[in-house]
């Protein structure tokens, strides 16, 4: 019984362990979600004052990209995008990335803010532990002018240019847009 008592103590500190550095890396991978989002939509801001929605696409395909690398390299994480309609095919989810998004729509469908939207949890990727986490990207007014349903022709034009696969567009305003996806390794 004494042997019992012993376990179960070990194993509810472990438990507990466990959780708070679940918690630690939410809390972690939050705050590199919202950087990365803060660093895009500022690109993005800029781009639109400059020269408009076409001039936006640019930074989509080229400086989001670094955006992640460098967030990447500063934390030794995979950090990327990810949604269910890519505009770029190698942003496409993996098995995992695919089902967390499923997920939030369905959560979202029950009436949860996409602004609250988030997953993280440990599991086995190329036969390793890593902790993964997801922050959904809600679709903003802004958002509408490449990913709604009127896009201007020159829009539409230049989107095609750069994204012959895109998948992106017809999003309604609250739309989860797609979201932030991070792999910390353990």
């Amino acid at each position: 019984m004494k042997g019992a008592a012993i376990y179960l103590l070990i194993f509810c500190q472990v438990g507990l362990a466990m959780a708070d550095h679940i918690e630690e890396r939410t809390a972690a991978s939050r705050a590199v979600a919202g950087e990365f989002m803060s660093a895009l939509k500022a690109e993005l801001m800029k781009a639109m004052r400059e020269g408009g929605p076409s001039n936006a696409i640019k930074v989509c395909k080229d400086v989001a990209p670094e955006i992640a690398a460098q967030k990447s390299k500063a934390t030794g994480w995979g950090v990327a995008r990810t949604s269910l309609k890519v505009r770029n095919p190698a942003n496409a989810p993996d098995t995992w990335e695919k089902e967390v998004l499923e997920s939030f729509e369905v959560r979202r469908a029950k009436g949860e803010s996409v602004n609250t939207l988030e997953h993280g949890e440990i599991v086995i990727k190329n036969g390793k532990r890593v902790f993964r986490y997801m922050k959904a990207i809600q679709t903003r007014g802004i958002c509408l002018r490449c990913h709604g349903t009127n896009i201007d022709p020159a829009v539409a034009e230049a989107l095609k240019q750069f994204y012959p696969q895109d998948q992106a567009t017809g999003f309604k305003l609250g739309d989860i847009r797609g979201a932030f996806t991070i792999t910390q390794p353990m």
